[in-house]
């Protein structure tokens, strides 16, 4: 297989909450953007606001100044060669671009060391959750390395959806409003705005999805195959069957969660009390929850969307035992 370019990427808070057992200055100076050579973009599941609701909504005639695509200088991990990329892209995508209001996109684009200026295909890497971040190149190993010497292109990313952006906004309904604009469909739009941003010709590119990232690049699929090359996942597959409804897939689902955290309990028997403990604290206190540094409030039920990756990854047990 020859070399590639890697672009990595986002996603967006995690609907998904298995029940622990209980009873988660960057500058760019603007330039013309020659065509990219010899990277891999990694470009993160979710498309997220740099700016909150109400900057964007009060006038689009900064971010209208604004260049579509800018990008920083090569920099070094061991093995490795990274630029980072900032795009200034559409929030809704069904009105014309010139009256939406603008959101940033952050991608990094990883190469092997030596191939920067090769012309190599993409490979675009979505990344699980939604709301996971994107795991940050230390080095050439792992997968990435692999990647880097199959296929040769990298990264994307982008800053996340907060409580404090959130609470700028004045009701339910307008949050649910603005978050509608960064569900799947949008990833793909913003996707395929890096694409032609990137890849030469505005050729079509492949696409790594792994868990949430593999259900965007089954929507990818679905909204804009004439930019895909080929489409690889990694654990990622909505309910497509006839009568795979979501309700289905978590009663499935159930089983396995209840049976983990059986295990879990049973490796650490110490930490039932200790879980009971915690809960009933959060429960008791003045707004059934502590507020987080972030802004946030830690329910009990907040506590058990721990579970989501303190139950379902291979060191995760012991991670859970130690926080």
């Amino acid at each position: 297989m020859q070399s590639c370019k890697m672009l990595f990427n986002y996603a967006p808070p995690s609907l998904i909450k298995p029940v622990l057992h209980f009873t988660s200055s960057f500058a760019l100076s603007p330039r013309a953007v020659p065509h990219p050579v010899n990277k891999i973009p990694l470009f993160h599941s979710l498309r997220i606001s740099f700016r909150t609701f109400a900057a964007m909504s009060e006038t689009n005639s900064a971010s209208d100044s604004m260049p579509d695509h800018i990008y920083g200088t090569w920099y070094s991990v061991p093995g490795l060669r990274l630029r980072d990329h900032r795009f200034t892209v559409p929030l809704d995508y069904s009105i014309d671009r010139n009256a939406s209001p603008k959101i940033s996109v952050f991608a990094r684009e990883v190469v092997s060391v030596g191939k920067e200026e090769q012309l190599l295909p993409y490979l675009l890497y979505l990344q699980g959750g939604p709301g996971f971040e994107c795991p940050r190149p230390t080095e050439a190993s792992g997968w990435i390395h692999k990647a880097c010497e199959e296929f040769r292109r990298g990264t994307g990313l982008s800053a996340p959806l907060t409580p404090s952006s959130m609470s700028q906004l004045n009701s339910a309904e307008e949050v649910a409003e603005y978050l509608k604009y960064f569900r799947a469909d949008n990833i793909v739009n913003d996707a395929e705005f890096i694409r032609v941003c990137l890849v030469p010709e505005a050729g079509p590119w492949t696409v790594l999805g792994q868990s949430y990232g593999g259900f965007c690049s089954v929507t990818y699929l679905s909204f804009a195959p004439q930019g895909l090359k080929q489409v690889l996942l990694t654990g990622g597959i909505p309910p497509i069957g006839n009568g795979c409804t979501a309700d289905s897939v978590y009663r499935a689902c159930y089983a396995q969660v209840i049976h983990q955290n059986e295990k879990y309990y049973k490796r650490f028997p110490q930490d039932v009390e200790i879980v009971h403990e915690v809960v009933k604290y959060l429960a008791e206190s003045e707004g059934g929850g502590v507020l987080l540094p972030s802004g946030g409030l830690l329910t009990p039920r907040g506590l058990q969307t721990l579970g989501l990756s303190g139950l379902g990854s291979s060191s995760g047990f012991e991670r859970l035992h130690y926080m």
